[in-house]
């Protein structure tokens, strides 16, 4: 079962509101208001069902009368033609929600379904595929369910869920003379212990004195294979290792074949094509 939080709800809410506006004229135009219907949500493309609960609860805030079936659970791998969920009620409130609930559905599922493919392709080795903050503003929440029901694992939430001292952080700070090591010791003495320490480093020099300086996580940035391979037998298990920069599906096997324990991806939200789904109304109540 999908946890609606309040700021999904409101999320739902201001997108209907977004598309609907002061009302849709089209329909008021044509359909009758006591006409009632039946409609599927057709699967038009192989992929990952995620957010068929939220593309669902889109309709019943559009009208409460609506009455909606899941037929296929989050996670399902569904071929095209295949039915995932059926809508029925008033014709006119359907057709309010129809664009607003595919939009949904499609963006989630085409996260899901491009998670799914870096979880197959470095399958039987110890990487884990990570997503990043680069999400749609106000849609992280669902985005970052998707990656889950892809097979993926999150990463921060928000900038407080962890320490990540980034390039333009250690860019700020050698200005003052301070050197990696200084930097992670910076950021420990300030914060509290529960959280850790990730650094991000560009050779296998930084990724050293990361090590030398008790980083509890290495981010290994835009490194060939074969370097992120020597830092691998460097730290040799004595801080977790995520790789990032220039990953894609022609890469990601050759860099989780490296030992490294994770990967992150920002192509999973920031450039997914959203997967094909289509709402047709098939039968007349």
């Amino acid at each position: 079962m999908f946890n609606f939080t309040t700021s999904i709800w409101s999320t739902l809410e201001q997108a209907i509101a977004e598309d609907i506006g002061s009302g849709d004229v089209t329909t008021n135009a044509l359909i009758a208001p006591d006409l009632k219907t039946k409609a599927a949500i057709i699967a038009k493309s192989d992929g990952v069902i995620a957010g068929l609960e939220v593309a669902l609860s889109v309709f019943e805030l559009v009208d409460p009368s609506l009455e909606s079936v899941v037929l296929v659970q989050d996670g399902s791998m569904v071929a095209p033609g295949e039915l995932v969920g059926q809508v029925s009620g008033s014709t006119s409130s359907i057709l309010r929600a129809e664009r607003v609930a595919l939009n949904f559905l499609q963006r989630l599922s085409g996260i899901a379904t491009m998670t799914s493919l870096y979880v197959q392709a470095v399958a039987g080795t110890k990487a884990r595929i990570i997503d990043t903050r680069k999400t749609i503003p106000g849609l992280r929440e669902l985005e970052k369910y998707a990656i889950r029901v892809g097979g993926g694992f999150n990463h921060r939430f928000n900038l407080s869920d962890g320490i990540l001292i980034k390039d333009n952080h250690i860019l700020a700070l050698r200005e003052s003379g301070f050197t990696i090591s200084n930097i992670i010791k910076l950021a420990r003495d300030r914060s509290p212990h529960t959280l850790k320490v990730e650094i991000e480093v560009e050779s296998i020099d930084e990724a050293k004195e990361a090590l030398e300086g008790g980083a509890d996580v290495i981010l290994l940035d835009n490194m060939t294979s074969s370097v992120m391979k020597d830092v691998v037998d460097l730290v040799n298990g004595r801080c977790i290792l995520e790789a990032s920069g220039g990953v894609n599906l022609n890469t990601v096997a050759d860099i989780a074949k490296t030992g490294v324990n994770l990967i992150s991806v920002g192509a999973l939200t920031h450039s997914v094509k959203a997967m094909d789904i289509s709402l047709d109304i098939y039968n007349r109540l």
